[in-house]
Order: structure tokens, then C-alpha cells, then sequence
């Protein structure tokens, strides 16, 4: 997009440098007809009493030729003015020598630059009509060419100028959208990048905060439950609670950077990172659900740093599905590295639910869980797999190509 900008105002330099261009031939060829005029009339006529005048005039001509571009090409009172003056000294010119009629071509290009179009054909014409009767004086004799050369000259020059205004006119018109286009596509790709932030930080939220919360309400209030009763365990309760404020607190600086999650800035990639996870939500369930992890195989390749996050991501939002919907005992985390993709499998043997419908242990769940971790593939050109059953647990299977395809399409079966 931006080369084509470039491109764009390019062409309008160019459209520009083209007419300065034309702007500065036609002064040339004004300034040499007037001086070959003067010189033939000088030649032609030497000492006549008209001599001083036609000098005269011809200097004055030519100064007033010389502030004509200062005034600028629109038709402003002060140009229009000068316009007038400039065509009526070389009308007085004209009548007092005649070889100064070739001189009304350029002024053709001066009055169609300034004029509207009406009035510019109306002082074409009436230029027209002095250059055919100056040509006449000048001739011996009768000769129709001095009728009609001038008229046809004055129409091709009218008609070249008004077809080039015309495809100029066009061309910044080209110019002028395609730059609007590209204002509004540059708009359009910074919403588009708000957008894809947000859900990113919402993703984050989500699958970090906003589970730690969970678990720590969760916490906090068993602990409340067994405060008079039991106050080791409502303190061991806390401990866990704060522990999971403190990977909360961390995740959250390093999403906010954009950065990897804390278990994979640990270093032993993705595989200990799991197991890691594993082992953290089996301590902090307290016997309530176990979390095993397996990983088979191993990459040819170091997994790139986005899928390591995402597969990450998901295996943690699946845990806290696992955790806060499905009541179940135990969970298991299977990582298996193939030829072409790697495949991550978070099973449980909970209440589980109806893929389609969700009904069962997920009824009237309506989370962004599920969502997150579709985006989180689609962007990877992934897939993800339900298979779940009310009373026979939930298999949630994430599959990533190596090689990043296109955008998978939605899973029919996505509950949420």
C-alpha cells in the first residue's frame, strides 16, 4: 500500500513537471515569435513614425507577459484584469503591424489556462478572427488558406489543451481516490490490529487471570470453610491461594509485553512446561483431581515460540474447564510430536456434556474458553477437536501443521 502511494504522488509530480513543462515551452515560443515580429518589422519597415511605437509596445507586451505567472492560473479578479490588458495591447499591435498576429498561439494556451471554458472559446475566437485579418492585410491577394489556416491551427491548440486539462483532471481525480482508499485502508488495518489486540489481551486474561481468580476464590473460600474447624488446612488453602496471586502477578507483566508464559521463559520448552503445569494443578486441587502428563516422540525442529504459547494456553484452559465444570478425578495431558503436526489431548473422566448442544456438565456455560482456544489455533491454521459425553468425560484434541496452512474453519461441534 505504501508503494502504491508512493506511486500515486509520483505520478502527480509527474503530471505536475509535465505541465510546468508545457507552461514553459509556450513562454518560449510567445517570447520568440514577439522578438521575430519585431525583428521583421524592423527589417521590413526601418525609420517609419510608428517605429517607437510598436518598440513600445512590445516591450510592454513582453513585461506584461513576464508577471503573468506570478498571478497564479486562477481566474481571480487581478488575473482576469491583467488577461485583458494583456490581450488588448497585442490587439493595438496587431492593428498598427500585422506580422505580430502569430503571437496570439501562446495566448490561445494563457487564456484556456485561465478562463472558463465559455469565455476561453469566445477569446480564442475573437484572437482567431485578428490573426485571419492581420494574415489578409499582409497577403497580396485573395488566398483561402489565410482564412482557414488560422482557424484550424487555433482548433487543433484548443483542442490538444482542453483533452490534455481533461485527462489531467481525471489523472488527480485517479490520484486523489486511490490516496483516500489507501487513508482509509491504513484506518481500517489499525482497527483491525486494535481488534486482534484485544482479543489477544482478552485471550490472556482469560486463559491467566482470570482462571488464577477462580482458583483463588475457590481457595479462599474453602479456607473460610475450615477456618474454626481446621486451620492448617485453611492455611495450607491460603498458601496455595497466594502462590497462584504470584504466577498471576507474572503472567500478567509478561502478557502485557507480550511475552512468552512464565513456565516456557523457565527454558525446557513446551514438554516441561507441561509437565510443570501438570504438576501444579494436581498440588493445588489437594487430592482432588490428578493431572498426569505424557509426551511422545520429539520435533525434528524446535517448535516455534507462538505455537509453544498456544498449545500452552490451551492444555491451561482445559485444565480449568477441567476444574471448574466437570467434577472429574483425573486428567491427562498428552503431547505426541509427529512427522507433520503436533498433537496436544487434554482428557478427563468428568460429568462431561453434549459436543452439539452443550448440555450435560457444561449446561448454561457460555464461556470464552472454547472460543480462545479456536482463535488461538485458527491463527496457526490448526484445528480443534471435542469428543465428550454426559457421564463419559471430555477429550479436547489441539492439532497444529508444522508448516502454518490456511485458517481452519470453525468446529461445528464448539458449544460456546
Amino acid at each position: 500500500m505504501e508503494q502504491r502511494s508512493r506511486s500515486a504522488r509520483d505520478t502527480r509530480r509527474a503530471d505536475d513537471g509535465g505541465t510546468r513543462a508545457l507552461s514553459l515551452l509556450m513562454h518560449a515560443a510567445f517570447f520568440l515569435l514577439l522578438g521575430a515580429s519585431l525583428t521583421r518589422f524592423l527589417l521590413r519597415h526601418p525609420g517609419e513614425a510608428r517605429t517607437p511605437w510598436i518598440i513600445g509596445l512590445s516591450v510592454a507586451l513582453a513585461v506584461l507577459y513576464v508577471i503573468g505567472p506570478v498571478l497564479g492560473s486562477r481566474p481571480t479578479p487581478r488575473s482576469l484584469l491583467w488577461l485583458g490588458v494583456l490581450v488588448a495591447v497585442w490587439m493595438v499591435l496587431v492593428v498598427l503591424a500585422p506580422s505580430f498576429a502569430w503571437c496570439a498561439v501562446p495566448l490561445f494556451y494563457t487564456g484556456l489556462r485561465i478562463l472558463p471554458p465559455r469565455a476561453a472559446l469566445a477569446l480564442v475566437a475573437l484572437l482567431t478572427l485578428f490573426v485571419v485579418a492581420a494574415q489578409l492585410r499582409l497577403a497580396d491577394g485573395f488566398d483561402p488558406n489565410l482564412i482557414l489556416a488560422p482557424p484550424a491551427v487555433a482548433a487543433v491548440a484548443t483542442a490538444v489543451f482542453v483533452h490534455m486539462q481533461r485527462q489531467a483532471v481525471t489523472q488527480n481525480e485517479l490520484i486523489d481516490d486511490l490516496l483516500r482508499t489507501r487513508r482509509e485502508l491504513a484506518a481500517t488495518e489499525r482497527r483491525e490490529g486494535t481488534l486482534a489486540e484485544r482479543q489477544r489481551l482478552s485471550m490472556e486474561i482469560h486463559d491467566t487471570l482470570a482462571q488464577g481468580l477462580s482458583s483463588q476464590q475457590m481457595l479462599l473460600q474453602a479456607a473460610d470453610r475450615t477456618w474454626d474447624t481446621d486451620p492448617a488446612t485453611a492455611r495450607r488453602h491460603i498458601r496455595t491461594a497466594t502462590g497462584i496471586a504470584e504466577r498471576n502477578l507474572a503472567e500478567a507483566r509478561r502478557f502485557v509485553h507480550d511475552l512468552a508464559p512464565a513456565d516456557l521463559a523457565e527454558g525446557g520448552g513446551l514438554d516441561a512446561a507441561l509437565h510443570a503445569l501438570a504438576a501444579r494443578e494436581t498440588a493445588q486441587a489437594h487430592g482432588r483431581l490428578t493431572v498426569r502428563c505424557h509426551v511422545e516422540g520429539a520435533p525434528a525442529d524446535a517448535l516455534p515460540g507462538r505455537v509453544q504459547s498456544a498449545l500452552l494456553r490451551i492444555a491451561q484452559g482445559a485444565l480449568a474447564n477441567v476444574t471448574e465444570h466437570a467434577d472429574a478425578t483425573e486428567a491427562a495431558l498428552t503431547l505426541t510430536h509427529l512427522d507433520d503436526r503436533t498433537v496436544l489431548d487434554i482428557a478427563d473422566n468428568g460429568h462431561g456434556f453434549t459436543p452439539a448442544t452443550g448440555t450435560g456438565a457444561a449446561r448454561g456455560v457460555r464461556g470464552h474458553g472454547l472460543p480462545a482456544m479456536r482463535a488461538r489455533l485458527r491463527q496457526l491454521g490448526g484445528t480443534l477437536t471435542i469428543e465428550s459425553a454426559p457421564g463419559e468425560g471430555t477429550a479436547v484434541t489441539a492439532t497444529v501443521p508444522l508448516t502454518t496452512g490456511p485458517a481452519a474453519p470453525s468446529d461445528p461441534q464448539d458449544p460456546a
